[in-house]
């Protein structure tokens, strides 16, 4: 386990929606409000699988933000002019 990893990020990954609370450290202080409960063994897992998948998510956000740009350069803009427009 990644020592920035803690149980709200692999909920957070495992429950992207939310519909749950967390109180203190373990699953047992999970509390299933509005989604579907995931079982200690998932929970656990994810764990291992977080760094994995937190880096397949930069490397996604990257990938649309160079596209972005390629885009933006193509028609001759920056992000700078985007944000002098204010968009």
């Amino acid at each position: 386990m990644s020592n920035n990893v803690n149980a709200i990020n692999v909920l957070e990954m495992l429950i992207p929606n939310g519909g749950w609370i967390m109180v203190g450290d373990d699953y047992e202080g999970i509390q299933f409000l509005e989604c579907e409960p995931i079982s200690k063994a998932e929970f656990e897992a994810g764990f291992a699988q977080y760094d994995a998948w937190k880096a397949e998510q930069d490397s996604a956000k990257a990938q649309a933000k160079a596209s972005a740009e390629a885009k933006l350069a193509a028609l001759g803009l920056t992000a700078d002019d985007l944000k002098a427009l204010g968009l």
